[in-house]
């Protein structure tokens, strides 16, 4: 049986503080730190002029959704919504969309399909909002 003694607790930490400092460094100073493409805003899904293709208007089925490209698209008649697809408990994907609601198969949070308000707990923030468009029968983030 082996004892820890202070002057290797001591070493031990030091080196875990070493390895993060020099992690964070490293890091920071990596290609993908460095890059700049991409717009903001969106989600990180385009921007206005160039946004993404998520799915055809068919494919959404009327008063249920279709989750794609980290996104829930979700219609209502002629009304078309999207959601971050990521739960806002602990970033699950949420699985399914049915009779109005958005369900996450991690630990069991639902929320509304017309709002991303949340309906059953643990989550306890909306999905964020995606804002999508129609064109040609395709939905596109806006």
């Amino acid at each position: 049986m082996s004892t820890v003694t202070r002057r290797s607790a001591l070493t031990a930490a030091a080196v875990a503080v070493a390895g993060g400092v020099i992690g964070f460094a490293w890091g920071r100073s990596s290609d993908a730190a460095k890059a700049t493409g991409g717009s903001s805003g969106g989600g990180g899904y385009g921007s206005p002029s160039g946004g993404k293709k998520l799915v055809a208007l068919d494919r959404v089925p009327d008063g249920g959704g279709v989750i794609t490209s980290g996104v829930v698209v979700v219609r209502e008649g002629a009304d078309v919504h999207a959601f971050s697809a990521r739960c806002t408990h602990l970033g699950c994907t949420v699985n399914s969309v049915s009779k109005g609601k958005i369900f996450c198969p991690c630990h069991g949070s639902v929320f509304d399909a017309r709002t991303g308000a949340v309906v059953q707990s643990p989550a306890t923030s909306p999905l964020p909002k995606v804002a999508v468009t129609v064109k040609d029968g395709q939905v596109w983030t806006a």
